[in-house]
């Protein structure tokens, strides 16, 4: 009977230990601390997930810049947004961020006070933490240290800027008040990091300064004036590392109020108050009290109800073509010159908008699927309230660099923008890859992500204070 027992309970034991997922040897005190050990390296290897790329975004309520790095998961997922270290304190009724751009793993950023400069305004330039490790035909990306403010410039003398430009990787900072604007190469932090920012100050424009750069050597600077002696004035300066107070030469353009300069294809283009003006870049300017200047117009029709002449207020480029939006409502635009022709040809498409909405920030990207595509935002002032959207346009249908056939390919509802005056405006940025979009939305405190395969969000995310402008920095690493 005692036998009978036994036999009994060892089937019954081996039965329950089946039923629970173990076996005999799943009792034996070396293997159960073998497991236990190997238990955190899983939890460690889940958590590790690999870095798309670091977001700067600007809170145009704090007037400070949040930075966060994007992940990849199941979902796109965002760190904590944080205050960039170092960033100064701002007068948030005083002072405003301006424009910021990114070159070198580094970023400048403006700031414009409301005292025509003499209170506090100038540059702070970062350090973004995100290294790029080239081996020629790809790179490597890394994540691993915090972005901080290498050095600031704020006081009374840096003229109140409201543009800052970023050419051939060297930033331009536009000095509205001391006529002039200061040129900043990151390369020199890059290859003497302990050494003082070089901030070289050049000549040229006034007022409201917008600036092209021509092969790093020729600035062309203009002059807001819409009447007057400054009307349509264009200065060209050659460029030095440790600036230039020698303006060469100016030249008029037919009409005033430029607000919108670049250079493309050997040319420099201007957005005066009626069309495109355009002329073939100098790139070796020479002291001259008088320089023959042939300044080409290019006509952008008229508005249907003004009657007054289209014009555009910001250029931006993609291989050899110069884009930019026109119009309002219905009749909006985004348009596009090849500037490799000899006589560069209007290519237009037809972007209708409700009528109030306005195209703003138009954007281009390369996505890693090959396809060219620019993006512009529907927004209106604040105190209309209506849907806004985004378009996209499909620069290269055909894939054979030829944007004759560029086309709307598609237009999405998006949350509010919250624009005060040059302020509040959706923006959009692009990881180095171009798998992924990331833009801002003002009016509702969010971050979305957009898969640039898609063409759908992918991500929604909560930022503090007001985001605007959005800048991305990196991919992620192809060993991840």
């Amino acid at each position: 009977m005692k036998s009978l027992f036994w036999k009994r309970y060892s089937v019954l034991f081996m039965i329950s230990l089946l039923i629970s997922g173990c076996t005999a040897a799943d009792a034996g005190p070396e293997e159960t601390e073998t497991e236990t050990k190997k238990k955190p390296d899983v939890a460690e290897s889940r958590k590790k997930k690999p870095t798309v790329c670091r977001l700067f975004i600007q809170d145009h309520a704090g007037k400070t810049v949040y930075w966060a790095d994007i992940r990849k998961g199941e979902t796109l997922e965002m760190s904590t947004p944080s205050v960039v270290p170092g960033f100064p304190k701002l007068d948030a009724k005083q002072q405003n961020l301006v424009q910021m751009e990114s070159s070198q793993q580094t970023m400048l950023v403006g700031v414009r006070d409301h005292k025509d400069g003499t209170n506090q305004s100038g540059w702070v330039f970062l350090e973004t933490g995100v290294e790029e490790e080239s081996h020629g035909d790809h790179a490597h990306w890394k994540f691993k240290q915090e972005p901080h403010v290498i050095q600031s410039q704020l006081d009374d003398q840096q003229g109140n800027p409201a543009h800052l430009y970023c050419y051939q990787g060297v930033y331009y900072l536009a000095n509205d008040q001391n006529s002039g604007y200061t040129r900043i190469d990151p390369r020199s932090y890059r290859d003497y990091p302990e050494s003082p920012i070089t901030a070289g100050f050049h000549r040229g424009g006034g007022q409201h300064i917008t600036l092209a750069v021509v092969d790093g050597t020729t600035g062309y600077a203009s002059w807001i004036a819409g009447g007057g002696p400054k009307k349509g004035l264009v200065d060209v300066t050659r460029i030095l590392p440790e600036g230039n107070s020698e303006i060469c030469y100016s030249f008029t353009l037919p009409t005033g109020a430029i607000h919108g300069l670049t250079t493309c294809g050997g040319k420099v283009f201007f957005a005066p108050a009626d069309g495109i003006c355009w002329c073939v870049a100098d790139r070796n300017p020479l002291p001259s009290e008088q320089q023959q200047v042939n300044v080409q117009y290019i006509s952008l029709g008229v508005d249907s109800e003004t009657q007054k002449p289209q014009r555009t207020g910001a250029f931006t480029t993609h291989r050899n073509y110069v884009l930019f939006v026109t119009g309002k409502g219905p009749d909006a635009c985004v348009c596009l010159l090849n500037a490799e022709s000899d006589h560069p040809e209007l290519i237009s498409v037809p972007v209708p908008m409700l009528e109030g909405n306005s195209p703003v920030s138009l954007e281009v990207c390369r996505t890693a699927w090959g396809k060219r595509l620019a993006f512009v935002f529907h927004n209106h002032r604040q105190e209309l309230e209506q849907d806004e959207f985004f378009s996209v346009i499909e620069l290269d249908p055909d894939g054979d660099l030829d944007f004759q056939d560029a086309s709307l390919l598609k237009t999405m509802k998006v949350g509010d923008s919250k624009v005060e005056g040059h302020y509040g405006h959706h923006t959009i940025a692009f990881d180095q890859a171009g798998r992924y979009g990331f833009w801002s939305e003002p009016g509702t405190g969010l971050l979305k992500a957009l898969s640039l395969e898609t063409l759908m969000p992918v991500g929604e995310f909560s930022m503090p204070g007001v985001p605007t402008k959005v800048i991305a920095v990196g991919q992620q690493d192809e060993t991840d």
